[in-house]
């Protein structure tokens, strides 16, 4: 069922996104960013901090992965080792923690997973509805709307999930006013000729020595420019904050390129990072600016009767598969 978005609901919180490199497989190594990071944003009096996708478990190597070693990565969630440990974390620092791994359902079918831990105990849970990093892993279904302890509305979207407008639009009906939105993108080898493309990886592995030059990769078309065109957009149309949070540096034979972020139901960037390394940006997201802010105030104006067309198969639908890596203009 649909919530008309109330503007004035939410309250006051302070969100951090963290961008940070992970080691592939090794899930020890990445919860331990994960503490830190946490430990950081305590410290400046944070109510929820943001990871990015599948950030424990490792994202890009997972594609040639065979079944049984996905098998070995994956876990039951709330009741696994991660989502344990997350809460123990969110209970230690008083906040909420986000953080992706690799999820093995009760029916056996592995999921691309999102796990909100809050320290009342709860855990709210997004499976990736457009998966295609394995052939493996399957899709989600649902769509994913819950309340932080302070009552704010919040939704998940994983990555290519935000790209369709139709999966903001829905997360916000639904009566979020708040997306966490963990990514790992940037630098990604695309038949699109506007945005993105591959970054030499070398540039990455000297960027102790020359910043600039891979930064500017970052700040360009292949990472900020490409994300500007969209994700503001998708904040002001339905009059949401945007917490984004992506994975950076090498990523087996890509480079992701970080540039987390937080944007305002307008649109505009509260906070964010280009650092070729792993980084925090903090930003207080204020109820008051959701108050008949431009989206808000749209989706009030909605003629539903008129959309039937947004959910009639038009005939040229694809797997996600075929759609994230073909390179025909139809």
């Amino acid at each position: 069922s649909f919530n008309a978005p109330d503007p004035i609901a939410m309250n006051d919180l302070r969100a951090a996104a963290v961008q940070f490199q992970h080691q592939p497989g090794d899930k020890p190594a990445n919860l331990k960013i994960v503490r830190e990071y946490t430990a950081k944003a305590a410290a400046q009096g944070v109510n929820l901090i943001v990871f990015p996708e599948m950030c424990v478990t490792g994202y890009w190597h997972l594609r040639d992965l065979p079944r049984a070693d996905l098998e070995t990565l994956a876990e039951p969630i709330p009741d696994g080792e991660t989502t344990q440990a997350l809460l123990d974390l969110t209970k230690e620092h008083e906040l909420s923690v986000g953080a992706g791994l690799i999820e093995r359902g009760g029916d056996g079918r592995l999921f691309n997973s999102y796990v909100v831990a809050m320290p009342d105990g709860r855990t709210a849970c997004h499976r990736k509805l457009h998966c295609f990093i394995n052939e493996h892993m399957s899709s989600g279904d649902d769509y994913t709307v819950f309340d932080l302890p302070d009552g704010t509305r919040a939704g998940i979207l994983i990555c290519y999930d935000c790209n369709l407008g139709e999966n903001v639009r829905i997360t916000a009906l639904k009566g979020a006013e708040v997306l966490l939105a963990p990514h790992q993108t940037g630098g990604c080898n695309t038949p699109s000729s506007r945005c993105m493309g591959v970054i030499d990886v070398n540039l990455w592995e000297n960027r102790e020595v020359d910043s600039d030059a891979i930064e500017a990769e970052f700040k360009g078309p292949k990472g900020r420019e490409w994300l500007l065109k969209w994700m503001p957009a998708r904040a002001h149309d339905n009059g949401i904050y945007i917490i984004f949070s992506n994975g950076v540096g090498r990523d087996d034979n890509e480079v992701r390129t970080g540039n987390s972020m937080i944007l305002d139901p307008y649109g505009d960037v509260l906070a964010e990072t280009w650092k070729a390394g792993n980084d925090m940006v903090v930003a207080d997201l204020k109820a008051e600016t959701r108050h008949m802010c431009t989206g808000v105030r749209w989706i009030r104006s909605r003629r539903p009767g008129l959309y039937e067309p947004i959910a009639t198969p038009t005939g040229k639908e694809k797997d996600i598969r075929t759609v994230r890596f073909s390179r025909e203009d139809s």
